[in-house]
């Protein structure tokens, strides 16, 4: 039996150790699927989104999906600290190490507070190991805490660097693509800003922006879960408005260079597609479509009054409906998974972007100068 716990302990110790080095330390995604980072964040994901799920949609229930990220890492972390301590303090128990105590007591009780102790390096010395093995073990764990701790401590600045990068380049689309993001928003505002040349540069920022994504997020998946500051923003409503725009570009837009829209569709494609498949979350088809007939028409003609020249006819929309296809089902498995709202191609109603408005008023009052000025602009171009 004592054998048989040993044993158990020691597989329990390495499992442990293994799991941490894979989630924190190694920047490859790991598609073996028992493991123990896996099993906890699919066990409580689920019953927390159910949760969510139950919550009427608005700011209380996005608050509430807001705090599992973070909490989730904090738990992650103490569940494997008191795994190693488990563990130390089983093999304690098993080979039968002999105390130093003000009453000798060797319960299992006290190989787990003699773990404990040892393990966070408090050094309170009231119990104590007498055999050289038992010695042995209190020091080897004490230096795995110590380093466990160090690790820890560099991990969460890392972790919020990561999300920190990738939220600015959020937050840059409020006023160039509206809130939330979307394609025929940033063409338009483009369109009529007349710098219709600066698109090749924001669609080479966006792909270095998915290629950080992709990056953060298969070293360091609890970030899928980290949502942004606003409720109508998040990293995969950004990856759909790249989408969706690189579609617009290689399928009806004329006038712009296909190349660098090409090279942000496919690096924004292999984010989702990476994604749902490290989540598991197979594609499904969106419902309901994001861009029906009518819808297109009407994108059609909002294009051409922004002064956009467009590719016409069967060819041209048959093509978008391919591009579409490729990425479409991928992003609504990841929205469905993970309750996050997928922006439209255009937006329903005249967008009021989150720099607009205000906890005392629905818009700044600079918002009327602002629009009068663009107008007065417009006018005189014309």
């Amino acid at each position: 039996m004592s054998a048989l716990v040993a044993t158990m302990s020691v597989a329990l110790i390495l499992l442990v150790l293994w799991d941490a080095f894979e989630a924190v330390l190694l920047p490859r995604r790991v598609t073996r699927h028992l493991r123990f980072a896996r099993l906890y964040y699919v066990n409580s994901w689920t019953p927390w989104a159910a949760v969510a799920r139950r919550m009427r949609p608005g700011k209380k229930r996005n608050s509430f999906l807001s705090l599992f990220g973070p909490l989730s890492v904090l738990v992650l972390i103490g569940l494997w600290a008191s795994g190693l301590i488990a563990g130390f303090g089983l093999l304690q128990w098993s080979l039968g190490s002999r105390l130093h105590g003000p009453d000798d007591r060797s319960g299992l009780g006290t190989y787990f507070y003699l773990s404990g102790t040892t393990f966070c390096t408090l050094g309170f010395g009231d119990v104590t190991p007498v055999d050289p093995l038992g010695r042995a073990l209190a020091v080897a764990e004490a230096g795995l805490g110590f380093g466990f701790l160090a690790v820890v401590i560099s991990y969460l600045p890392v972790l919020h660097q990561s999300f920190s990068n990738r939220e600015v380049t959020i937050a840059l689309l409020d006023a160039r693509a509206g809130s939330p993001p979307t394609a025929a928003q940033l063409l338009i505002r483009l369109a009529r800003g007349h710098n219709l040349a600066a698109l090749d540069r924001f669609l080479e920022e966006w792909e270095r922006w998915a290629a950080g994504v992709l990056e953060s997020h298969i070293s360091f998946p609890m970030l899928s879960y980290y949502r942004s500051q606003h409720d109508n923003q998040s990293w995969l409503a950004a990856l759909t408005a790249a989408l969706d725009t690189s579609s617009l570009v290689l399928a009806v837009v004329e006038g712009t260079g296909p190349y660098q829209a090409g090279l942000t569709f496919a690096m924004a494609r292999h984010v989702v597609v990476d994604l749902a498949q490290v989540y598991q979350v197979p594609p499904i088809a969106p419902d309901p479509d994001r861009l029906p007939e009518d819808r297109l028409r009407q994108l059609r003609e909002e294009l051409r009054a922004a002064g956009l020249v467009l590719r016409e006819g069967a060819a041209a929309d048959r093509k978008l409906v391919e591009l579409r296809g490729l990425y479409e089902p991928f992003l609504a498995a990841l929205s469905r998974h993970f309750l996050l709202d997928l922006p439209p191609v255009m937006p329903v109603s005249a967008p009021v972007d989150n720099w607009q408005t205000s906890a005392w008023m629905r818009r700044t009052s600079a918002l009327g100068g602002l629009a009068a000025a663009a107008d007065a602009t417009d006018d005189h171009t014309d």
